[in-house]
């Protein structure tokens, strides 16, 4: 049997709780898993997370992965295409959306003052209802 994301009514984000570093990611960047059946390794569902930069944080190698990936710059400032040492790259401020398919590079990414950004991750075969 396939797992399934679960059914969640409306719930309170915690802003202190429930907040981990993802593997390979600065210690500055934490993520909360709002829901998740994503399995990497089947290469089906979807993940929503919200993502969280503390300032001044960056990451210095681009991004590649093997599922979709849309963005949503919630709240504060992201740098994209900064250098190893965190300079340069374009920067944009909440109320910004990104749509990347797979296989397409991206980053790295740079907070100058802090942001939260929310991120859906899919799966093209991931069954429309």
């Amino acid at each position: 049997m396939l797992k399934q994301k679960p059914h969640i009514e409306f719930t309170k984000i915690s802003s202190d709780k429930n907040w981990h570093t993802p593997t390979g990611y600065p210690s500055g960047i934490k993520q909360q898993i709002l829901a998740s059946d994503i399995d990497e390794i089947k290469k089906t569902g979807s993940r929503s997370r919200l993502l969280k930069f503390d300032p001044g944080v960056y990451t210095t190698e681009q991004f590649i992965h093997d599922h979709w990936e849309e963005v949503y710059l919630v709240t504060g400032d992201l740098i994209v295409g900064n250098d190893k040492n965190g300079s340069g790259g374009k920067q944009f401020k909440g109320s910004t959306y990104a749509c990347r398919p797979p296989g397409v590079y991206h980053g790295p990414f740079k907070s100058e003052n802090g942001c939260i950004l929310f991120e859906l991750h899919y799966y093209k075969n991931t069954k429309e209802f």
